[in-house]
């Protein structure tokens, strides 16, 4: 029995010794070199929303959940029939406003023919009245004539101008309400992946009612916090490695794109050495665009992982850090 109890606490010690030496070796595998920093956050990607931008009813919506589209594709469609009504109107109303232009212009041209005979009669009244053939009377009677006339045609010109501002405001007007009829198409404003689709066909939108909500796969990051002591040495452009729980095979690298000028959740006044050590600052951490668009159908935002980034322009990375990716889609 005695023998027993030796040979237990033996191998328990052992075992304990095994799980101390495994710690210790995991712990060794696991620490990181000084000049790198850690956080972790999940895959993140901008929201763009597609929204109506005047009231109005969802006629269709062209697009479903999770489907990638391209910039300037189609997504959904604004009820346009009261539109393409006011649109005809406005058409009919530039016809209009121009056959009054050329009406117009045909009277310049008369009163310009009658203001010509009135000067020519006024001409032989002056030549006639030097020869004494006809009274002073008849000579008046002529000038009036010509400045009648010579009025008449100014009345003709103004009308002719009036009609002309007439014809560009009901051209205005309907390239307005045609600006209306093109914006009820509601377009994609970049490449991206339909993360929600907000609203059905027959819903009745406010002004900016949203429709459809994209993620713009060309803007993929993850953010961290890193703390007084590290921020210090990370700067815009700094070399970055992502690692996914999900995947931890792949490695993907990343820079640095935007670094926090004030801390995160902290005090606002910070009165000690120890409390300004604890001060932790915001980083964003962005996958380049080309990589995303070679990997684009394998891009999930949500998805937990480590950032880790490198503290130094002149230091490497250990080998684990490797950039490793998945293969290529050739489809």
């Amino acid at each position: 029995m005695k023998r027993f109890r030796t040979i237990l606490v033996v191998f328990v010690l052992g075992v304990a010794a095994a799980a101390a030496g495994y710690y210790w070796w995991q712990e060794r595998t696991n620490q990181l070199p000084a000049n790198i920093a850690t956080g972790n956050g999940r895959i993140e990607a901008e929201e763009v929303h597609v929204a109506a931008k005047y009231a109005g009813r969802v006629s269709e919506v062209v697009v479903d959940e999770g489907d990638m589209v391209e910039a300037g594709q189609t997504l959904a469609r604004m009820d346009t029939a009261e539109l393409e009504a006011s649109l005809a109107k406005a058409e009919a109303d530039v016809a209009q406003a121009l056959e009054a232009v050329a009406e117009a212009r045909a009277q310049i041209a008369q009163r310009q023919s009658e203001l010509a005979f009135a000067e020519q009669e006024l001409g032989r009244a002056v030549f006639l009245v030097q020869k004494g053939h006809v009274s002073t009377e008849h000579l008046e009677r002529r000038q009036t004539e010509r400045d009648t006339a010579k009025a008449t045609l100014e009345a003709a010109n103004a009308r002719l101008f009036s009609t002309q501002r007439a014809v560009e405001s009901a051209a205005a007007e309907a390239r307005r309400i045609q600006a209306q009829i093109d914006d009820s198409v509601l377009k994609a404003p970049r490449e991206g992946r339909v993360q929600y689709r907000l609203a059905l066909p027959g819903e009745v939108l406010p002004d900016g009612g949203k429709v459809v909500t994209l993620l713009d796969l060309s803007d993929v990051y993850i953010t961290i916090f890193l703390p007084t002591a590290q921020v210090g040495r990370v700067f815009v452009g700094s070399d970055a490695r992502i690692i996914l729980d999900a995947v931890p095979e792949f490695v993907i690298p990343a820079k640095v794109s935007f670094v926090a000028a004030n801390a995160q959740f902290t005090p606002r006044e910070v009165e000690t050495r120890s409390e300004r050590e604890k001060l932790m600052f915001r980083i964003k951490v962005k996958i380049d665009p080309e990589l995303l668009r070679a990997h684009i159908e394998k891009v999930k935002t949500g998805l937990p992982g480590e950032a880790y980034i490198l503290l130094g322009s002149d230091a490497e990375w250990p080998e684990r850090f490797a950039v490793r990716l998945p293969p290529v889609s050739t489809q």
